[in-house]
Parts: structure tokens; sequence; C-alpha cells
């Protein structure tokens, strides 16, 4: 160190002849050819840095000799930076870019494991905006990712498309369209006649331990008592199945919910169907309901995807195998493995382990009948005197018909009498020529004689 402190001691003066110096700067140089930004506050020639450290009493002259010895490099450039300097430059963006990342909100785990359910959220905004409407299910879409009932309606309409992203933005368009044109939320607070859907729909809630409730949804199509009363209206008939169905939906809770459904796992908010064809007046395929069936399945696949986890038809006669043929023209594969026919429906409660006390008892369960005990939709009955007057209107219809029944025989019985008539005429018409050809032959014996 203090070998260090005599070589500085003979330039100590150095800053008082430093301007002759200075015209060697004025020469050109290669760094001068170009304008240079100013030189950088620490030069290359402060690496001598530690020797001023060494004697504290005169760190001028100790940094003024190293000034010296480089003047064109302090004049004319700045100075390049050393390696680490240079890394430690290139660090700091970088370093940045991950500190911004840090202070960026994380990803859900349901977005990074299904990136087509982070697509279709984003392009929920876009979706609302078309169809000017934004309730599903009674559930409020949200362009929020940690809306959770928003999240699991999103989910079910990608389920139900197979991850089609294209697709299930399509449908649920044409869902939300359906909703704002049909209102569902007010047809399930609508009354329906009684005489045309009386006893034809119930829903029950059954408990179960551990789970989730179990909500069953009951057409009982046996009791139908006219089929163009039932099924002839098909917008009536969509509205009252619509109205059934909006209140089971209500059952499962899905603006409840708290917690995301599994893209690749069970569903808790799905439902059971029942579709009872004990004592049906159809046991042929009816024209009218064919169209009813077919359209039913068209609005319900549309409306209400992946609500439905099991559909059991009971009950259902041989005779009657048109009733799957003709169910599966109008659903996916997916959806007939929901599928399972009983032909005795005193099996069904056997499928619900744990629930067969609960299930009515012509279900084979212990639990009281669905009339009477289930809930179903608003329902209106005639007045009596509006009831005799239509019976009155049936009854005269009835023998209208049967007037017009004997009307007919009648007729027939005068054509047949006319007939007979006619017979008669032909027949005098025959004899009389017969006896013109007796007295012509007469004649002519009488001319010969």
């Amino acid at each position: 160190m203090a070998d260090q402190e005599k070589k500085d001691q003979p330039q100590a003066a150095a800053p008082q002849t430093q301007e002759p110096d200075t015209t060697k700067s004025e020469q050109p140089t290669a760094t001068e050819s170009a304008p240079a930004p100013e030189p950088a506050t620490e030069p290359a020639a402060a690496t001598t840095a530690p020797a001023t450290e060494a004697a504290p009493t005169a760190p001028e002259p100790s940094a003024a000799p190293a000034a010296a010895e480089t003047p064109a490099a302090t004049s004319t450039a700045p100075a390049q930076p050393t390696a680490p300097e240079a890394a430690k430059s290139e660090a700091q963006p970088e370093a940045a870019g991950e500190e911004e990342k840090k202070n960026e909100p994380s990803k859900p785990e349901y977005f990074t494991k299904t990136p087509t359910l982070e697509q279709l959220f984003d392009r929920l905004p876009g979706i609302l905006t078309k169809t000017g409407h934004q309730e599903m299910w009674g559930v409020p879409l949200k362009h929020d990712a940690t809306d959770i009932p928003t999240i699991n309606v999103l989910i079910k309409f990608l389920r139900a498309n197979e991850g089609n992203l294209k697709l299930a933005e399509e449908q649920l368009t044409r869902a939300l369209q359906w909703r704002k044109e049909n209102d569902p939320l007010a047809l399930v607070k609508s009354t329906y006649d009684a005489a045309k859907f009386g006893g034809l729909g119930y829903l029950t809630t059954y408990e179960r331990e551990g789970k989730g409730d179990l909500i069953v949804t009951w057409n009982i199509y046996g009791a139908v008592k006219k089929i163009d009363d039932t099924f002839g209206n098909i917008t009536e008939f969509i509205n009252w199945r619509a109205a059934l169905m909006e209140l089971a939906v209500q059952e499962l809770k899905l603006d409840q919910a708290t917690s995301v459904i599994d893209y690749n796992g069970e569903d808790p908010y799905q439902m059971i169907q029942v579709h009872d064809y004990l004592n049906v007046s159809f046991l042929r395929l009816n024209p009218t309901i064919k169209a009813a069936t077919k359209k039913t399945i068209e609005v319900f696949s549309t409306a209400y995807p992946e609500l439905l986890r099991e559909k059991y038809f009971v009950n259902v006669p041989t005779i009657m195998g048109w009733v799957f043929a003709l169910v599966k023209l109008f659903v996916d594969e997916n959806t007939t493995r929901k599928f399972h026919p009983i032909s005795n429906g005193g099996n069904l409660a056997k499928e619900f382990p744990g629930l067969t006390e609960k299930f009515p008892k012509v279900y084979g369960g212990g639990g009281a009948d669905l009339e009477g005990s289930a809930r179903t939709v608003a329902l209106k009955k005639e007045d009596k005197k509006e009831e005799k007057k239509e019976e009155k209107k049936e009854e005269k219809k009835e023998e209208k018909k049967e007037e017009k029944k004997e009307e007919k025989k009648e007729e027939k019985k005068e054509e047949k009498k006319e007939e007979k008539k006619e017979e008669k005429k032909e027949e005098k018409k025959e004899e009389k020529k017969e006896e013109k050809k007796e007295e012509k032959k007469e004649e002519k014996k009488e001319e010969q004689k």
C-alpha cells in the first residue's frame, strides 16, 4: 500500500498541467467519427479507485492521474461497461419482467387445466351482448373468473359439446336466445290446464347422507286422458314441460354453487328423470305425439345440456318399442347411454340403494304416492258448470254422429228400394217385350190361315 502511495506522489501536480494534454484530445480519433453520448459517470480509469481508499488524506490526486492517463477516453466516448456490469444490466430487464409476472394475478386452476374453458369465458361478453340476455338456469352470467356459478354453466355447455369451443359457443348463444324469447322463469310461475296436464308431471327431492339431494322428475304418460288435448297444442305442451324442468333446476341450486365442477369428473348438479308408460292409451305411434316428442327433445337438448344424469323408461310394453326408436332419432349417443328401460316399474327403487324406503310404493319403495306428496306446477281446474257444458257438448257431438250413422243407414235402405223399383220396371219392360213377341207370332199364324 505504501508503494502505491509513492508511485502516486510524482503525479500529484498533474491536474495543473492537464491543459497541454487536451491538445492531443483535439486530434480526431476513431471514437470521434460520430457524435458520442455524454461519458458515463464511472469511466474505465476508475478501476484505480482502490488506491484512493488506501490514502484517504489525498483522494483527489490519486483520482486525477488516472484520468490523465486516458484523456481521450474520458473526453470522446462513454466508457464501455465491464463484463460483470453488462451482465448486470442485461439481467435487470429480465428481473423486472419476472417481477411483473409475480405481480400479475395467477390463473384459476380450472383455466390452466382446461384452456378451452378460458377461451369460452373470454367470449362470454360478446355472447351476452349478441343475445341481450344474461340469465341461465337462475344464474346471472358474469365475466368474472371467480364467479363459480358462471364457470359451472360454461363447463356444462363445453362438456355437452365434447370440448368443441365453436359448438359450445353456438349452443350457449341459442340457449340464451331461447330463454329470452320464452322466459322460463315466468313459465314456472304460470298456471296450466288440469284437464290436459293434471297427474302427468311431478318433482321429488330425496336427501342423501354425505351427498347432495337427489332430484327426480316424473312424467306419468299413463295419465294422459286425451292425446289431442295434451299433445295437440305443441307450444302449450312445451311450456308445461319447461315449467316442470325449471322447477327441478331450481332444486339443483346452481346459482348457489361454491365449488367448480371437475371437468373430467362427476357433476353434482344433475337430476334423474323417470318416464312411466303404465296403462298408456297410445300403444302405437301417433303423428301428434311424434311432433310433440320431436319438439321437446329439440328444445331440451339445446336449452338444458348436461342436467340429466340418468333417464329411466318404466312399464314400457313390448309393443311400444317405437318409444326408444323415436327418441334415439333426435338425441346423440352420449345421451342415449343414460337411458335405462325397466319393464317392471316395481323394480325402479332397487336402482337407488339407500333411498328405497323413500321411493313411492308403486315403484318398489316404501314412500308415499306421488299424487299428494310430490311437487308439481300450478294447475287450474275448470268450473263444474264449464265441465258439464263440455260434457254436454261432447254428448251432442256423439248424438250427432249417431244420427248421421242412422241417416246413412236409411239412405242406403232407400237406395235399395229404388234399385228394386228399377229392377221391377225393367222386368215389366221385358215382360211387355215378350208379350209383344207372342202377339206378333199369333198374328202371323192367323195370316197364314
